[in-house]
């Protein structure tokens, strides 16, 4: 398969935008190669090499290597459990956007064409339970323990996506339910990060568990503010096409509010928009804009985020703890 002209290379760092993680440059490096040995130079890769390596070189920003190397930092020194962790949820979240895109129809992730607009979604997802079955090899060479915390990761985070799917059109789904969702399908996957930093490095139950509940709100901060963007963003923000949630029918916290704040009339109304939302974008944004909604949104995840930063407490003081908070900063000044 040939690559397009405008994916990035190799030596292109994603995270470069993200200071906090600048300062883990070489392991994120490390953690990238480790990636792409794993699939690329695999003995049985064969006349696939191509496609596995257009998926290699598409690497995102590593926020969620970064959280197990962070946490691990936090708690000690990390080890080359820690990159093999890092590499491990990486490609968790490689194969999950691989089958989101098949389910939305995406046709651009990361800046450059997705594999099933290249390929079929034939190929993207068995590419995605490839890339699973290799985290499956991979994770069987930690302890019990370990192992335990990435499979319950993986469980919570296809749990809450199948939730968010069954839920779609449901215009009475209210906050608690939509945090809920968005705490299993992303929010999870954050602590998980967390949790697994901490444990490798031999941390306390105490700091395992504030790490823990840091990512969940760090977490919950991320995928609010992600919805946002997905009404107002451009896909340069994003790496993929903005608006995706509205094109999908999936309730955001900022439909939510503008649901549950207008009069019987004026709902009937957004709600003949969300059914075909590709025909009232400019409306549905404006909507949304003019009863508050995206603000209560944007007001809703800085919340998150400050609880975030208090589940930090029990750490010390040093600079992976200060990193820790602005990763978390960083998840609500995207709307910015």
């Amino acid at each position: 398969m040939q690559l397009p002209s405008d994916v990035q290379r190799a030596g292109d760092v994603p995270w470069a935008g993200i200071p906090s993680l600048r300062e883990l440059d070489s392991e994120l490096r490390e953690v990238r190669d480790l990636i792409r040995q794993t699939l690329v130079a695999a003995p049985t890769a064969g006349e696939l090499a191509a496609l596995y390596d257009y998926l290699c070189v598409r690497s995102g920003k590593m926020i969620r290597p970064g959280l197990v190397l962070l946490a691990g930092r936090c708690c000690g020194q990390t080890t080359t459990d820690h990159l093999k962790a890092a590499a491990v949820v990486e490609m968790i979240h490689t194969a999950t956007l691989l089958h989101d895109d098949v389910i939305d129809d995406g046709q651009r992730r990361r800046g450059a064409p997705t594999i099933n607009s290249l390929c079929g979604n034939e190929s993207a997802v068995l590419l995605g339970d490839f890339v699973l079955s290799r985290v499956f090899k991979m994770a069987a060479d930690f302890t019990p323990e370990v192992a335990k915390v990435i499979a319950q990761t993986a469980v919570r985070v296809c749990e809450g996506e199948l939730r968010q799917v069954l839920q779609k059109r449901n215009w009475q789904l209210d906050e608690a339910e939509y945090i809920d969702i968005i705490t299993e399908k992303s929010a999870a996957f954050f602590s998980g990060c967390c949790q697994l930093g901490a444990m490798l490095a031999g941390a306390s139950q105490e700091r395992i568990e504030a790490l823990s509940r840091y990512g969940l709100d760090a977490g919950i901060a991320f995928q609010i503010t992600d919805d946002v963007l997905d009404i107002t963003g451009d896909e340069r923000q994003m790496g993929k096409a903005a608006q995706n949630d509205f094109d999908t029918s999936k309730l955001t916290l900022a439909a939510i509010h503008l649901l549950a704040h207008t009069d019987k009339a004026r709902r009937q109304t957004v709600q003949a928009m969300l059914e075909s939302p590709a025909e009232s974008k400019a409306e549905l944004a404006h909507l949304l804009q003019f009863h508050g909604s995206l603000d209560y949104a944007r007001r809703q995840a800085r919340s998150y985020v400050a609880k975030a930063l208090h589940a930090l407490n029990p750490l010390p003081q040093g600079p992976a703890k200060e990193a820790l908070g602005e990763i978390a900063q960083f998840m609500v000044d995207r709307t910015n």
